[in-house]
């Protein structure tokens, strides 16, 4: 399998429109990574793996509901938010980074694939004055800073299968992190749903609001 038909195998529910949006966003991405440099050149072949399907990793941790309000934290390019904004239609995105052409792109990808529910900010998210049912990032920094950042940002009130919380898109050996944190929590290896080697050793961390 290559390109967006990896996405198919493993989400076989998609709409036409979704298949096309997916399908969409290489050619996006390829056109824009030219003029402005959101993610490494030699990662673009490898990109429904490594940056796509790897964001809909959150996917198979939980269904968001309709209106869920989801915010993306250094989204980048627009990961993984545009992705799950395409897989969810009926929730609302914030995604936001700190670097305004990084913006720029994600600005032009959504709306040359027709996304209505995908809002953005070129913003430190301590600035954001919103509140989430979900906060989701890959990997933007340490996990006790992270939550730092986000901590005050969350609606109390859950109708989700998942408790509140951020969901986090994290690699490698999580123990000291999460030590330090001293926070319930639940990892979830992405190799349990995806069956790629480049799986091995990533995880979705879901860290609920409250203790």
């Amino acid at each position: 399998m290559k390109d967006s038909e990896l996405i198919s195998h493993y989400f076989p529910a998609l709409s036409d429109t979704q298949k096309k949006q997916f399908a969409d966003l290489k050619a996006l991405y390829v056109e824009w990574n030219a003029q402005i440099n959101v993610i490494s050149r030699k990662d673009m072949d490898a990109f429904y793996l490594h940056h796509v399907l790897h964001s809909l990793a959150i996917a198979k941790i939980i269904s968001f509901k309709p209106e869920t309000k989801i915010l993306d934290v250094g989204t980048g390019g627009g990961f993984p938010g545009i992705p799950l904004a395409i897989l969810f239609p009926e929730c609302q995105f914030l995604l936001v980074d700190s670097i305004g052409k990084k913006i720029k792109v994600v600005d032009a990808v959504a709306s040359s694939i027709g996304l209505s529910n995908v809002r953005t900010q070129h913003e430190r998210v301590e600035k954001i004055n919103e509140r989430f049912h979900f906060v989701v990032s890959r990997a933007v920094t340490q996990i006790k800073p992270f939550w730092t950042w986000v901590n005050n940002k969350f609606e109390s009130h859950s109708f989700n299968d998942l408790p509140n919380g951020v969901l986090y898109l994290k690699g490698g050996d999580l123990s000291e992190e999460l030590s330090e944190l001293k926070r319930n929590h639940t990892l979830y290896p992405i190799s349990d749903f995806f069956d790629e080697p480049f799986y091995e050793s990533k995880f979705v961390l879901h860290l609920p609001i409250g203790k």
